[in-house]
């Protein structure tokens, strides 16, 4: 394969008869950068991913090594979106590019066009180091699992819309006890699968429960057998940590029974395949029914059995207690008995009373008590008259002192103040004058005598 050289540029001062071309080093880079891209065309690189890093603008950049040189790789941003697999550090993996250059500092580089891991133990390595990483952080442990609910009135279910597997589900379910069965379709295999499996299992755990759109009881995760690298979906962070995080009982049916995943240690209950999934969800209405009918068989006999139980029970009872009969005749004989033990009686008590009644008769004195009448009578009438005395002489002097006060009220009465030629001065407000000064301030003056009343102006 011919090399193409570069061209010379002329450069200013440049040596008179001097026969060595002078390159600019643009024109050595570009020139390099030709040279290695038509050398290498597209090629597949095995190595070892070391210092994994995505851009803010999407692209990655890495380095492939191996035990005894190291080359530089990008992956622009379709090309990293695209991958069926999430790469990390320490994975080995098979990537197919074109070798080029970086001018910028002279370096070369692999610009990966695709990748895959190297074999299958690339990816089970892998997988042993996510599942150690998740174990260690708990989301396996049985203490964290929900149980199902025995019968489900709404199953959700993330799964492809197209394919067997939906077909078998709704088919198993409609079976067994037909319920609402909402299907959430999402790609379950290549890229973007796991980010909408993630999304599928956020979403349902958010829904806002109203009549067209209620909330499921149980989850079901399910997909068809394949390879590991068909299933790697299952195996991604993002949809473990979603598993981890959903407050409604989730089941996995990944593949076939031989068929492990992740996500099958996560969810709470794996199922082999997706119409066992649609077993463990829902039971079977027939036999639901009839264990309702034998229940119901059991429960008349046990209850037909307890009532024989207790009439036989209340008969034994019974044969031990007397006849109301002879209980009545014991309480008839014993009523007569009474009944002339009473008639024979009341003569006797009447008598009896009579008896005493005559005694307290006969301790009474008429003669003294007529007596001591005559004498309270007597000392009733002495106490009469001392009274009525009494009564008169505090009249009496009560009298004497009215007299006493009205003589001296009398003298004082301003009335024969004004007979003697006195004179009562009032202002023109009726308040009394005593003074000259009150006078000369007052407009009005009126003066009272004996016998009427005078305006004055002055």
């Amino acid at each position: 394969m011919s090399t193409p050289s570069p061209q010379p540029s002329p450069m200013w001062g440049e040596a008179v008869g001097h026969n060595q071309p002078v390159y600019t080093v643009s024109e050595v880079s570009s020139s390099i950068k030709r040279t290695v891209e038509d050398r290498f065309g597209v090629v597949r690189i095995r190595g070892e991913i070391s210092g994994w890093k995505q851009a803010t603008s999407g692209h990655v950049y890495f380095r492939l090594k191996d035990d005894n040189a190291v080359i530089d790789s990008v992956c622009w941003r379709g090309t990293a979106s695209k991958l069926s697999f999430k790469p990390e550090d320490g994975l080995e993996v098979v990537c197919s590019g074109k070798i080029t250059t970086y001018p910028g500092k002279s370096s070369y580089q692999i610009v990966v066009d695709s990748m895959e891991p190297a074999g299958i133990g690339a990816l089970m390595a892998l997988l042993e180091k996510r599942r150690k990483m998740l174990e260690e952080e708990g989301l396996f442990d049985p203490k964290r699992k929900k149980p199902l609910p025995f019968l489900p009135r709404v199953v959700g279910v993330v799964t492809s819309p197209t394919g067997a597997v939906v077909r078998d589900i709704l088919h198993r379910i409609g079976d067994r006890f037909p319920v609402h069965v909402i299907v959430w379709p999402v790609a379950v295999q290549g890229e973007g699968s796991a980010e909408q499996i993630a999304a599928a299992i956020n979403g349902f755990n958010s829904v806002i429960p109203t009549s067209q759109c209620p909330i499921p009881d149980v989850l079901i995760v399910a997909r068809g057998g394949g390879s590991i690298e068909d299933l790697w979906a299952f195996n991604e962070e993002v949809v473990l940590r979603a598993v981890a995080a959903s407050r409604i009982p989730l089941i996995s049916a990944v593949g076939h029974e031989t068929d492990t995943t992740l996500i099958d240690f996560v969810s709470d209950m794996r199922a082999p395949t997706p119409t066992a999934a649609a077993e463990m969800a829902v039971p079977v209405r027939q036999d639901l029914w009839l264990a309702c009918k034998q229940l119901d068989t059991r429960l008349h006999a046990a209850v037909m059995r307890l009532l024989s139980q207790r009439q036989d029970m209340l008969e034994g009872l019974s044969r031990g207690l007397p006849k109301p009969a002879q209980l009545l005749q014991v309480a008839s004989q014993r009523l007569d008995d009474w009944s002339e033990r009473l008639h024979a009686s009341l003569p006797t008590l009447i008598a009896r009373k009579e008896q005493q009644l005559m005694l307290v008769v006969a301790r009474l004195r008429p003669q003294a008590l007529v007596n001591e009448m005559r004498t309270l009578s007597q000392k009733l009438e002495d106490l009469q008259q001392r009274l009525n005395q009494a009564a008169q002489r505090y009249l009496l002097n009560r009298s004497e002192k009215l007299d006493a006060l009205s003589a001296m009220l009398e003298s004082v009465n301003y009335q024969r103040v004004l007979e003697r030629g006195f004179a009562l001065v009032k202002d023109g407000s009726g308040k009394l004058v005593t003074s000259a000064v009150q006078a000369k301030q007052s407009e009005g003056l009126s003066l009272t005598f004996k016998d009427g009343t005078l305006g004055v102006k002055h």
